[in-house]
């Protein structure tokens, strides 16, 4: 009978049948707890596949006019917005970007505000480093990758945030830095 427990346990999670035996629904309501004694939650993640980037801008080989860039970097599933490793690679020429890139309402999509520089190649290792980085919602870190890009010698690129979302494909929603309350009016310690 040593089997019992794991198997009832088993089947009352996937709700299925053992050895033909229908087993009982849980209780609709969870007995009450003695005061004082506090239950943790517990949050049950199914298996997942380690997280597949499925899309960048600007995309892997693309050629993009320098200046303002909007990067983004599409998973195939929902990703913890904690979680992010991307840097140049090394030797590559140094992308200058924000530290933190911001996860979009899509759960799957990171933008960063970065600039470039005429008629560079850059080069962008994503979970370089041993630990931690992307990441999806059940902790699954992404495979390492990267993505490479040059610009192109013209000197017209994108000048401002907006028409750098606009060559990035982005809404104006899914803007990569976050706003902060306009305090300048406020009297000091308030």
């Amino acid at each position: 009978m040593r089997l019992a427990i794991p198997l009832l346990i088993a089947s009352a999670l996937s709700g299925a049948a053992v050895s033909g035996v229908a087993l009982a629904a849980p209780p609709a309501t969870a007995p009450a707890s003695p005061p004082g004694e506090t239950v943790s939650p517990l949050t049950v993640y199914p298996k997942t596949d380690a997280p597949k980037l499925v899309k960048s801008y600007p995309a892997a080989g693309q050629a993009i006019a320098p200046g303002i860039l909007v990067l983004s970097v599409t998973f195939d599933q929902p990703m913890l917005k904690t979680g992010f490793d991307l840097t140049s690679a090394p030797g590559a020429e140094p992308l200058a970007c924000l530290k933190t890139p911001r996860l979009l309402d899509d759960k799957k999509t990171f933008v960063l505000l970065c600039t470039t520089n005429p008629g560079k190649t850059y080069q962008l290792a994503l979970n370089g480093a041993a630990q931690g980085g992307f990441r999806n919602e059940a902790e699954h870190r992404a495979d390492p990758g990267g993505v490479s890009f040059t610009t192109t010698t013209d000197v017209n690129g994108p000048g401002d945030i907006h028409a750098a979302m606009k060559a990035a494909g982005l809404r104006d929603i899914d803007m990569p830095i976050q706003d902060t309350p306009d305090r300048r009016g406020e009297k000091p310690g308030v």
